[in-house]
């Protein structure tokens, strides 16, 4: 087992984050926010084409790198230090693993190329409205109709970055339980809801479906299946996301606390300042060790990744929460306003907190998992 960056991962980390510097600093992430869509297609596009992002978890087969999980974790460390907003995560951490975990060989070739491409973008949904992100119950429901084929009613809550996606994968209860369906986002009976949310550089949405066509994606009652495969990679990358967020935020209080004077000396020589970065240190150096494990066991130990996936993001989340509130905390009145861009961390950070379920419902998790 090795957690070392290879030169290849090295050069690609390196080059995703040239790339997010020159085209989607903090500034375009404030002008993305404000959008009723926070998703730009420009970078959308250029990750896949110019850097071949969105294929990296993608079989060559169907026009990807075929690469692992831990180089795709690399590049959420990247995008996570700039906050960056768009359907990354919904797409490569949620869609993508739940598609090649469904080995229907039809519709990877039917969704896969496109993503890969930069052509299409995709999510998951499976919430009902105010359940919670392990409830029993389904959104919706799937019917097959003699001679028209599969559709779906329901209402989906939470789907990340719905209102940018092209293809929604739904999990709904069919006759043979709960199965996956891919649903076109912008096709009839799909009507996509706008809701605001903590962090306004994550899209999330509602999907009221009324009859919408669709079709089905893997076995008729893998649907459960098939979804903890999704989450477990979407938590890893979640996870590998906050890491590269607590980094940029303890990058951010470091260099104010050098820069700031107060009593004729920089606020980082005081005792107390120096504590906070050092404690911060500690716990993200912990999460970046928790998050690279975990991606490396959904490759190498996919057994594991059930038990780690959780972990990580719960450690990563609760890193990413104390670096996000020290470094407001350290740049002190200026730190508050609206104008300065610790505000958007500590808000990224509290979502990150609760995205796919909170700390505790993880420990909870692990527990019965363990049999404690």
């Amino acid at each position: 087992m090795s957690l070392a960056i290879t030169s290849e991962q090295e050069d690609l980390r390196l080059a995703v984050g040239r790339f997010l510097d020159a085209r989607a600093p903090l500034a375009r992430t404030r002008e993305l926010m404000a959008q009723p869509i926070p998703h730009d297609g420009d970078i959308w596009r250029a990750l896949a084409t110019e850097l071949g992002v969105h294929g990296i978890g993608v079989p060559e087969e169907h026009g990807g790198s075929g690469a692992d999980v831990q180089t795709l974790a690399h590049v959420f460390e990247e995008t996570g230090r700039v906050l960056l907003p768009g359907p990354l995560l919904a797409t490569l951490g949620l869609a993508v693993p739940l598609l090649l975990a469904s080995r229907d060989g039809e519709a990877q070739a039917r969704f896969l190329p496109g993503i890969a491409a930069g052509e299409t973008v995709a999510t998951v949904g499976w919430l009902a409205p105010g359940a919670g992100w392990d409830a029993a119950r389904g959104a919706a429901t799937a019917v097959r109709r003699p001679g028209a084929g599969w559709t779906v009613d329901g209402r989906v809550a939470l789907v990340l970055d719905g209102l940018a996606a092209d293809l929604c994968l739904v999990v709904a209860d069919a006759p043979g339980g709960p199965s996956v369906f891919a649903v076109d986002a912008t096709g009839p009976g799909v009507d996509r809801r706008r809701v605001r949310a903590l962090d306004p550089t994550r899209g999330l949405a509602e999907f009221v479906l009324d009859g919408a066509p669709c079709s089905l994606v893997g076995e008729e009652g893998a649907g459960r299946v098939l979804l903890a495969a999704a989450r477990d990679q979407a938590c890893v990358l979640l996870a590998s996301e906050a890491v590269g967020a607590a980094q940029a935020c303890l990058d951010a209080a470091v260099a104010y606390a050098k820069q700031r004077e107060q009593f004729g000396r920089p606020i980082g020589s005081f005792q107390a300042v120096k504590h906070k970065c050092a404690e911060v240190l500690v716990e993200v150096e912990g999460a970046r060790s928790c998050a690279r494990y975990a991606a490396w066991a959904c490759g190498a130990a996919p057994e594991e990744a059930p038990v780690v996936a959780g972990l990580a993001k719960a450690a990563a989340a609760e890193a990413f929460f104390r670096a996000a509130a020290e470094n407001l905390q350290i740049h002190g009145g200026i730190g508050f306003t609206w104008e300065h861009d610790a505000h958007l961390f500590l808000k990224r950070a509290k979502a990150c907190q609760v995205l796919f379920g909170d700390t505790r419902s993880f420990r909870l998790r692990l527990a019965d998992q363990l049999g404690i």
